[in-house]
């Protein structure tokens, strides 16, 4: 059964923006984050020794590229065109999208709405993974984050503002649905509405807590939802 926020947001969403590690792909599945981030530290190491000291405590590869804002333009290019490679690398073992991401996906394009996946992965990465299982149909854009640029990942609104943009809907009229704080942040802070995604347990306290306009255990709710608010 949809709850009433749910079908509230749903309602008065044009633009459904959709969190890729999480409420898609669970990226890292195949191949473990901590593996990835080890690697990173390493390629860092190569560049600064003292930064590949500081990262290789690290065990989120997404953090790695943070920290190489620290070392630099060259450490940086190095971070990011070695985490894009693995990313794509990992979404092709990660398995089969996130139960009832399909069917969200499907049920925002089939009810006259613009879709886009915005995300903190690498564009390369998210493409690959619609490609490999034939969901590319299904998405208008696919916003990664800004090469070289990790200043500009979520909580940043950049992605999101660019999506709202490329999709021609105002950001008031965008929902993200994202499984982190750190996603419903960027959506208050580009103007958009968020659903929250709590796919690990307690979730659904710091996704409220953050101010997520919804919350949803099962991607399959928001299918439900967008699905029966046709636009």
């Amino acid at each position: 059964m949809v709850s009433s926020k749910l079908s509230g947001v749903a309602e008065v969403t044009s633009g459904v923006l959709f969190d890729f590690d999480g409420p898609i792909c669970d990226v890292f599945a195949g191949r473990p984050a901590s593996g990835v981030a080890r690697e990173l530290s390493e390629v860092m190491a190569r560049h600064d020794t003292a930064l590949g000291c500081k990262a290789g405590g690290v065990d989120d590869p997404m953090e790695i590229l943070r920290l190489a804002a620290q070392g630099g333009e060259t450490v940086i290019r190095a971070i990011e065109e070695s985490l894009t490679k693995a990313e794509v690398s990992a979404v092709k073992v990660a398995g089969p999208p996130v139960p009832g991401s399909v069917a969200a996906l499907e049920a925002a394009r089939s009810s006259g709405r613009k879709v886009a996946v915005v995300s903190n992965n690498s564009t390369a990465c998210v493409r690959a993974f619609l490609t490999l299982h034939g969901l590319r149909h299904l998405v208008h854009e696919v916003i990664g984050r800004a090469a070289y640029r990790p200043d500009l990942m979520k909580p940043d609104p950049h992605s999101l503002l660019l999506a709202a943009a490329r999709l021609h809907v105002p950001p008031k009229h965008c929902t993200l649905i994202g499984d982190s704080v750190t996603d419903v942040e960027a959506a208050r802070a580009a103007g958009a509405m968020s659903i929250g995604f709590a796919n690990k347990p307690h979730k659904d306290l710091s996704l409220a807590g953050a101010g997520a306009d919804a919350v949803v255990t099962d991607m399959t709710a928001v299918a439900d939802a967008l699905a029966s608010s046709p636009r």
